[in-house]
């Protein structure tokens, strides 16, 4: 069975692999982000099954038409985002809010432009994309982790409010994947896969019934870890590690 499928962030990386999966398997795809070169291009990979419909998410207008103008979808697979440093040595209240207003509100803006349409059909499936980095606080990552530690509760509530409604809410993990936000990092990232082997999991994931798709399962699991770490270990853990 086909379906229809909505793409934020979709101009690149994790976004850009899932749009092609699916219109390889015969989906057809709307892909949506900020820049409508990438956009353009990605269509042309797939003639007739992709869709471009530019649209800056942290603009709830915008967000709003574009919802209104492109109609029902059965699946958003809610993936924009951006990554700055924010270490505490150079801490920018401005960097910190460009990220909460990527990472955060614009998820909200697209969930609050295609929840009345899912509920009233009693019918839909929205993903939302975090990331591993929001299960703890992480070194020079305030701005990151507090967002998509943000989006991990978001999800976690939507999944509880929508119970028995016909709508299914997804929460997906990713560790390290090399993007061009990932390489804004000056450390070694392990674990480190590619958008295609992203877009992978991501797909046999959402194959199956659970919340959520964390991967590499390796990574994931020793960040899930980290966790449930008492702060006398975690703290002097990280710095060790990290060497801040």
């Amino acid at each position: 069975m086909t379906a229809r499928v909505w793409i934020t962030g979709a101009g690149s990386g994790i976004g850009a692999a899932l749009a092609q999966r699916l219109a390889a398997t015969g989906n057809d795809v709307v892909a949506s982000g900020r820049r409508p070169q990438p956009l353009a291009a990605l269509a042309a990979s797939y003639p007739g099954r992709i869709r471009p419909m530019p649209v800056d998410v942290t603009d709830r207008d915008a967000v709003a038409r574009t919802v209104k103008a492109m109609g029902a979808v059965d699946m958003a697979v809610l993936c924009a985002g951006d990554h700055r440093p924010t270490p505490a040595q150079a801490f920018d209240a401005e960097t910190v809010r460009h990220l909460l207003e990527v990472n955060l509100m614009g998820t909200v803006h697209c969930l609050e432009a295609l929840l009345p349409a899912m509920l009233e059909r009693r019918r839909g499936h929205l993903v939302l994309v975090a990331s591993v980095a929001g299960y703890r606080g992480l070194p020079t990552a305030a701005g990151y982790s507090a967002s998509k530690a943000a989006v991990i509760a978001l999800a976690e509530s939507l999944r509880l409010d929508l119970a028995g409604s016909g709508v299914r809410v997804t929460l997906v993990n990713p560790g390290f994947v090399d993007t061009p936000l990932t390489r804004r990092n000056s450390f070694a990232m392990p674990d480190i896969i590619s958008p295609a082997t992203a877009a992978d999991h991501v797909l046999r994931g959402l194959d199956g019934n659970g919340f959520e798709i964390a991967f590499p399962r390796r990574f994931a699991l020793a960040m899930k870890l980290l966790r449930i770490l008492p702060d006398r270990v975690y703290f002097p853990l990280m710095r060790k590690v990290t060497g801040c």
